[in-house]
């Protein structure tokens, strides 16, 4: 692995540490600072001409995230980089992948448009809110789960009793394949979301009564949508209620909604940092996928094995 190099930028820095660490290597010297009105500038302080560069930065708002990273790819491609790759675990602006009403823009497009144009040869992402983003890009994509490791969490723990919820139906999939691996009932949460980052919960199709509930979600971001889901579920009879999300998003006064809700015990992974901490809430590293998707990466081999769902699961 003399040709990879492994750079992090500055909100993903503690996990670029996890990951190199896991490969054994050390995280890549670069220098990133902000002059006083708040340009970025970045210099790799190695020699990377020739080099396999993996750059781990997570997208997610404000903005200053995203343009590192941009300008992190464009350093490395002036510096003669062999290939230059996206590790990106949170893909920010996911969620608005369509016009889904006049005048809006496809922000997820446009996201996709300036990673490619800044010089990125591929992108290695996890849980993007809807997999088909992928096509959004002209360069490969790796899209990882982190179901791969949040099922080895759940078959130690082995939750007797157990049904899996999706929040929508968006998520039916995944939780399909969880109550599948589980050998678990499948139950489904239908919502309408009246306006943006408000959701309703509507009607439960299944049966909770007596049962311990697992809710499988992407990410978690005001935790309306989460919230209203456990509540409704212990409404109707549900006993213990788990939660797992890959993007511990939590913003405004989601986890102060999370403490306060029915919920007993909630796994999130380190795909974003936890800036709080709380009892209900438990986190499960993803360092492993991603040093191993890196090192099969760089040496050409197949990673199909850690993002084919039913593989993974």
């Amino acid at each position: 692995m003399s040709d990879l190099k492994i750079f992090a930028g500055r909100f993903s820095n503690y996990l670029g540490k996890k990951i190199s660490g896991k490969l054994k290597m050390q995280l890549g010297k670069c220098s990133l600072r902000n002059f006083s009105d708040g340009e970025i500038w970045v210099k790799y302080n190695e020699n990377i001409r020739g080099s396999d560069v993996f750059i781990i930065q997570s997208t997610i708002p404000p903005a200053d995230n995203l343009m590192e990273l941009l300008i992190m790819i464009d350093a490395a491609k002036r510096a003669s980089a062999r290939r230059v790759n996206a590790v990106i675990p949170y893909f920010g602006y996911a969620r608005q992948d369509r016009k889904d009403q006049p005048r809006v823009s496809i922000t997820a497009k446009l996201v996709a448009n300036l990673i490619t144009e800044a010089g990125a040869d591929r992108v290695i992402t996890m849980d993007l809110h809807a997999s088909q983003l992928q096509g959004f890009f002209d360069i490969p994509v790796d899209h990882l789960y982190g179901s791969a490791v949040f099922m080895q969490k759940f078959r130690k723990i082995k939750i007797p009793n157990l049904a899996v919820a999706s929040p929508d139906v968006g998520g039916i999939k995944m939780a399909r394949a969880y109550a599948k691996r589980l050998h678990a009932d499948l139950i489904l949460i239908d919502k309408r979301r009246p306006k943006a980052n408000v959701a309703e919960v509507m009607n439960i199709i299944g049966d909770v009564k007596g049962k311990n509930v697992l809710i499988i979600d992407d990410l978690i971001d005001t935790g309306g949508t989460f919230v209203n889901a456990v509540n409704a579920l212990k409404e109707q009879g549900a006993k213990d209620i788990y939660g797992a999300c890959t993007h511990a998003v939590f913003s405004g006064e989601s986890l102060d909604k999370i403490n306060k809700s029915a919920l007993k015990k909630l796994f999130v992974s380190d795909t974003l940092p936890l800036t709080h901490s709380s009892p209900k809430i438990e986190t499960v590293t993803i360092s492993d996928i991603f040093a191993e998707s890196i090192w099969r990466t760089n040496k050409n081999k197949s990673i199909s094995s850690l993002f084919d769902v039913d593989k993974a699961l």
